[in-house]
């Protein structure tokens, strides 16, 4: 994967942000839940009545946001330079660590942090240092 520097786009990452902010600030004041994906997933594969609805709203909204946006303009094409099989086994691990750290990068890292949660420091500390040791070790030390 490479970053096309020159079409860098601060002020819509920035509106992006914002946007994300506001969304989880808004789901957490009006609903009095966090905005975590895989909890919101987990919870519609263990259904408990009264939650169904909202956590199937919020999983098409998570689709469906992407077609509508397809309709305006065109998705870039993504260009992932990874086998099968890792990125299998990379999406595999990224579920047993939510498992491991009651809850995904959305939960901890978005609205654990913003409530200052101990648990989402750290957590969102321990992901985000993973993944940098990850990058380091399979670009500079493996050169793959």
């Amino acid at each position: 994967m490479t970053i096309d520097w020159s079409a860098f786009t601060p002020w819509s990452a920035l509106a992006g942000g914002v946007l994300i902010g506001i969304a989880a600030a808004m789901f957490a004041l009006l609903n009095g839940r966090v905005a975590g994906i895989s909890g919101v997933v987990g919870g519609l594969l263990r259904p408990a009545r009264g939650d169904v609805g909202w956590q199937a709203a919020f999983v098409l909204g998570l689709v469906g946001a992407p077609l509508v946006y397809l309709l305006f303009t065109g998705l870039p094409k993504p260009q992932i330079d990874a086998q099968y099989a890792a990125l299998i086994a990379a999406g595999l691990l990224v579920g047993v660590g939510t498992r491991y750290g009651s809850g995904c990068t959305s939960g901890h890292g978005v609205c654990g942090l913003s409530r200052l949660a101990p648990r989402s420091l750290v957590a969102t500390a321990a992901f985000m240092g993973a993944g940098f040791a990850t990058v380091f070790v399979v670009r500079h030390l493996l050169g793959v």
